[in-house]
């Protein structure tokens, strides 16, 4: 059976409002088995954690493992409001996870195949299969207008 993708990635984007209300930048991640059972959210919390990895994917993929009592999150997909940086991707092939599945790219940092092409590097020892664009007007115009309020240039509707 495959995973109702807009389902998953609607989660994501809740757990990116949730952070969006606690003043973090709006990322919201899930992960699920490979039925689209969620194992595990987390929104981006780096400021509240005081923790530079504190990004939504990495909680994602701690608590899964937690849950799962496994560092390799096999038969896994990781659903993301935003393309993952580096650091992100490089979690994510570590923990061996099938599937990463994104709303909008990150044009300044992201390691999905904007900037980078992490997942799909023939040189590391596991690739990862990689959907773009799902629901990616509601992530992208999500994200523009926490930087837009930011800046003092917009509200967050």
């Amino acid at each position: 059976m495959q995973p109702d993708l807009n389902y998953l990635m609607r989660q994501a984007l809740d757990e990116a409002i949730k952070g969006l209300s606690e003043g973090e930048v709006p990322v919201g991640a899930v992960l699920a088995n490979l039925d689209g059972n969620i194992l595990a959210r987390a929104h981006n919390q780096p400021i509240a954690l005081h923790d530079p990895s504190g990004h939504a994917e990495i909680l994602a993929l701690r608590r899964a493992g937690s849950v799962l009592k496994n560092y390799r999150l096999s038969d896994t997909i990781l659903v993301v409001t935003i393309e993952p940086c580096l650091m992100c991707m490089a979690a994510a092939i570590s923990a061996r996870i099938n599937r990463l599945v994104f709303g909008a790219p990150d044009p300044r940092a992201g390691a999905a195949g904007s900037v980078y092409d992490i997942a799909s590097d023939e040189r590391l020892n596991h690739r990862i299969e990689v959907i773009s664009g799902v629901m990616e007007d509601e992530c992208r115009i999500l994200m523009q207008d926490f930087f837009l309020a930011r800046r003092g240039k917009g509200q967050i509707q």
